[in-house]
């Protein structure tokens, strides 16, 4: 790895660190970066996804405030979630031969979502109905959204946020926080799976650590100050470039 590889990674694990504390889908940013280095699918995942770890729980920290009070939700998700994470991590890895065909249809999906999240939310949020009447209901979506935030990821802090606004009376800011917490614990139950068995690349994995420690940080302070269009612009376009060459070969 050349200096210059390493730097771009880094940086790319900072801008990840960022957009998921704030809104999530940080993958569609250090994943390409990965791939454009010419590291195969699979050990770009399962690095990219250890070296995400740190980073999501440095943005669960920023957003401490904004926890107090939903130990409840955090722990009836959580559950679901971790289970959700172990199971997409498992999928992943008895199954790695489909993960480069599959991983084009994952990007656009996340694509979609990232582009038509906010309007989406803002339409089913119409149909909400009591919050008891909900758990069931989010936690079994949630498994869902785990399974594939453990198998692939890219795009899971999106669902994630647009299923706690559909179903959960919350400011937005608290939802947020949760929904870190969240992605921290899906992707260390599938982190510590690739760790034992998984073809992790240590050096890709600690650079994204590091910028992701720093991004996680720097999203939490800049919060909603930032404007979410111009996020959602970058990766998409970061995005685009990366099902383009997938695509391509």
């Amino acid at each position: 790895m050349t200096p210059l590889e390493a730097g771009a990674i880094f940086a790319a694990g900072v801008a990840a660190g960022t957009i998921n504390t704030i809104v999530g889908s940080g993958s569609l940013i250090t994943f390409p970066t990965l791939l454009a280095f010419g590291y195969a699918p699979l050990d770009a995942n399962v690095s990219n996804t250890v070296g995400l770890v740190p980073g999501s729980i440095s943005g669960a920290f920023g957003y401490r405030r904004e926890l107090v009070g939903q130990r409840g939700r955090a722990i009836r998700l959580g559950i679901s979630s971790g289970l959700g994470g172990l199971t997409g991590a498992l999928l992943l890895l008895a199954f790695p031969g489909a993960f480069s065909a599959i991983v084009p249809i994952l990007i656009a999906v996340a694509l979609l979502l990232v582009a038509t999240g906010p309007r989406l939310s803002r339409a089913l949020a119409e149909h909400r109905h009591a919050e008891a009447d909900r758990s069931w209901p989010l936690a079994v979506l949630f498994f869902a959204t785990a399974v594939y935030g453990g198998y692939f990821g890219a795009g899971m802090g999106i669902i994630m946020i647009a299923l706690l606004t559909i179903f959960v009376a919350d400011d937005i800011q608290r939802l947020n926080g949760l929904k870190n917490v969240l992605a921290a614990l899906i992707n260390g139950v599938a982190g510590i799976l690739f760790i034992a068995i998984a073809p992790v690349h240590w050096d890709l994995a600690l650079l994204i650590a590091a910028g992701s420690i720093v991004g996680g940080q720097a999203g939490s302070r800049i919060g909603r100050r930032l404007p979410a269009p111009a996020l959602r612009l970058a990766i998409i376009c970061v995005g685009l470039v990366a099902e383009a060459r997938l695509l391509l070969g």
